[in-house]
């Protein structure tokens, strides 16, 4: 994919090296002992002074300068850099490019969805990416790097650890960069099915339903994310950004990724009863028909069989 010297977006927030909890994170938060280490006198107990000159080294060898949080200056924590009072980490090259080149897809599926919706005479409300290591936690609850990328309809945020597309190449056999860019225009779809309506009313809808029926609806809410996927890849294609063998790339992760592929290759046997996203056959189809046909109005997968 063509994608380098183009537009990256600004709805990108980088929380790589945050914590999502305990003592340095939100909630938590590092503090210095105070009240019963300090002598009736008012002055400074033994242990209390052992125990700052100890803090003292153990910050200075994490980089941090105590004297300078004492005299009221600003703080640079290693690996990370300030600007207008926020913190983005740094990570290594190859981290890097892969930032930009996320944020370059974002901007790529805000062009499609904006124009979509202009055309209909509605307004697309653009949603932001989340970039972490590990954990985070969102609107939606607590979630880990094992969970995989995920949309929250509650804060309109797509979540991703970037680690996802490591595992997507080795483990699963669905490398390139298409093959990427399918992942986060998947989720973004999960956005555009919120924007219209159809994530609030499945969540509606789920409350009163079985598992199994819960299953089966969600089948049709993730090949209708896929099927929009499809669509920002017709966009995409329509601008000349697609290189020999990015389509293939994007049809294999949608095989690599269907329930049955994931099922066969974890257990060695599949439990069609369990799935909640869609066969190979179908994730791929529903990609290719957005993918060919750059409509809407073709997504509806929850009219007739899938």
């Amino acid at each position: 994919m063509e994608w380098k010297g183009r537009r990256q977006s600004s709805n990108v927030e980088d929380q790589r090296g945050a914590s999502p909890g305990g003592p340095f994170g939100r909630g938590g938060g590092f503090r210095i002992p105070g009240g019963g280490m300090r002598r009736a006198g008012g002055g400074m107990s033994f242990g209390t002074l052992i125990f700052l000159v100890i803090l003292y080294f153990v910050l200075r060898a994490m980089g941090i300068d105590m004297l300078q949080i004492l005299e009221g200056g600003p703080v640079n924590m290693p690996g990370f850099e300030q600007s207008d009072g926020s913190q983005a980490p740094r990570g290594s090259a190859e981290e890097e490019e892969m930032k930009a080149f996320m944020a370059t897809v974002l901007a790529e599926t805000e062009d499609t969805w904006n124009g979509i919706f202009q055309a209909s005479g509605e307004q697309y409300e653009e949603p932001r990416l989340v970039l972490f290591n590990g954990a985070v936690r969102s609107a939606c609850g607590f979630a880990s790097a094992a969970s995989g990328p995920f949309y929250c309809p509650g804060d309109r945020k797509v979540y991703l650890d970037m680690s996802f597309f490591d595992e997507l190449a080795q483990k699963f056999d669905a490398s390139g960069d298409f093959a990427q860019a399918y992942v986060l225009a998947h989720e973004v779809g999960h956005h555009v099915q919120n924007l219209i309506g159809v994530l609030p009313k499945f969540n509606q809808m789920r409350q009163r339903m079985s598992e199994a029926e819960a299953n089966q609806m969600s089948i049709r809410v993730e090949l209708q994310a896929d099927c929009f996927a499809g669509i920002w890849g017709k966009y995409t294609e329509q601008k000349g950004l697609l290189e020999r063998g990015d389509l293939e790339e994007a049809l294999n992760a949608a095989t690599q990724i269907g329930d049955d592929t994931l099922q066969k290759r974890m257990q060695g046997y599949v439990v069609p009863e369990s799935f909640n996203h869609g066969t190979s056959e179908q994730r791929m189809r529903w990609f290719k028909r957005g993918f060919d046909s750059g409509k809407m109005s073709d997504c509806d997968t929850f009219s007739g069989s899938v």
